[in-house]
């Protein structure tokens, strides 16, 4: 319903949402590239980025090399002309929004409203599931092996989940139950041991730890997602929950993760 119409549409949207993207504006100008920002890429450092914004992408006809970051509504570059903006990466805002790592904001009633402010962390994550002792061993020696894979991966601790990021993106999304690890991971359709695909949204895939003799076959496929989820960036590729691939249906359901 709220969906924008053009450009000037894009930069608002993104304004909102730029925060759940670890991403601070700090200024937004006429001329080439709109807006000058920096990014969280974990492990406390901050990266200064240019961001240009279009409706949909294949209207971009600048130099890339003097941008970092393509904003847009819809992607929808043809093959031959993603091949020469590989190393730019676009964030498509359609195929984000209302996802675990932007969701979508509701309407409230400013009068009634009580703003709450939470600091979620692992301590409140295993209260919040009454975790057993048994699977918050598992997560800490799943959460350190995680971060063996590459140095740059970092964690976010959000209301519902724990997300990880390579550190451009998501590519492990965690909920903690009282008995076991529950965890979506960016597959690129891949077929990966252990990882079930999941109805829908075939660039992701479930995956569950509820003891240690699972602990091998779970990293190996966290593994392969970092893998590929650093080569769909490479390569430009949308990676969102709701990114259609050749197979979906014009009509994408409401199913969340």
């Amino acid at each position: 319903m709220y969906s924008p119409i053009n450009e000037q549409g894009v930069v608002y949207l993104f304004g909102l949402i730029a925060n759940d993207l670890n991403i601070r504006v700090e200024s937004i100008q006429q001329g080439y590239p709109d807006c000058t920002a920096i990014k969280y890429v974990g492990k406390g450092r901050w990266e200064r980025i240019n961001i240009e914004f279009e409706f949909k992408n294949s209207n971009f006809d600048h130099d890339p090399d003097k941008c970092d970051v393509l904003v847009c509504w819809e992607d929808n570059l043809q093959d031959s002309k993603r091949d020469t903006l590989k190393g730019l990466e676009i964030i498509e805002l359609q195929s984000i929004i209302g996802t675990p790592e932007v969701p979508d904001i509701p309407l409230k009633d400013p009068e009634k409203e009580i703003e709450k402010k939470s600091e979620y962390d692992l301590e409140y994550h295993f209260k919040r599931k009454k975790t057993t002792k048994k699977i918050q061993e598992l997560y800490q020696e799943l959460d350190e092996e995680i971060r063996k894979i590459d140095d740059s991966i970092w964690v976010k601790y959000a209301r519902t989940a724990i997300t990880y990021y390579s550190p451009e993106k998501m590519f492990v999304y965690m909920r903690l139950r009282k008995d076991s690890l529950a965890m979506n991971i960016f597959t690129d359709q891949e077929k990966i041991e252990s990882v079930r695909n999941i109805k829908d949204h075939e660039n992701w895939g479930k995956i569950s730890l509820k003891n240690k003799e699972q602990m091998p076959l779970v990293i190996s496929a966290i593994q392969r997602s970092f893998k590929l989820i650093k080569e769909a960036i490479k390569d430009n590729k949308n990676t969102g929950w709701y990114a259609l691939t050749p197979r979906d249906v014009e009509h994408v359901d409401d199913e969340s993760v």
